[in-house]
């Protein structure tokens, strides 16, 4: 059987778009550039300016289980979306695994998120404990990296 890689995420949840502005802004002097970031919010005009300074492009819309309309854009959203494209039936609890993380740490970000949070990802393994450190040193609430990659 062949082994594929998988990707390495560090997340956090900011408790609105003004602190998920500081952590972001703090991880770009850090080096950690658009590419590798995703950031995923309930749909909000305020979200989608954010959404849109962060990429220089509009955020992709979703409807998922517990945030309802949500934005997003970032290579964690293709990740938790899978092979059957199942996320917005799912939602982020069932398909974090697929990000490395366990159910019980998508449950806690998808309840942050429900009430109003903004989730950023950085997929960067050689750098993970520096976005870590970054995502709680600026209010990323409940930062962990996905350590459970291919073990799960």
């Amino acid at each position: 059987m062949a082994q594929t890689e998988q990707a390495l995420y560090t997340i956090g949840v900011f408790q609105d778009v003004s602190w998920a502005e500081r952590g972001i802004d703090a991880l770009r002097k850090q080096g950690f550039g658009a590419e590798v970031m995703t950031v995923l919010s309930k749909a909000t005009p305020e979200a989608t300016a954010f959404i849109e300074r962060v990429f220089g492009a509009p955020p992709d819309p979703l409807d998922l289980p517990v945030l309802g309309p949500a934005l997003g854009r970032g290579s964690l959203i293709q990740a938790l979306n899978g092979p059957g494209k199942d996320l917005g039936r799912v939602g982020i609890a069932a398909a974090i695994r697929r990000a490395g993380f366990q159910p019980h740490d998508g449950l806690i970000y998808e309840t942050l998120a429900g009430k109003g949070g903004v989730l950023v990802a950085i997929e960067h393994a050689p750098r993970a404990a520096d976005a870590l450190a970054v995502l709680q040193s600026y209010g990323g609430g409940n930062a962990a990296i996905g350590a459970w990659a291919g073990r799960v």
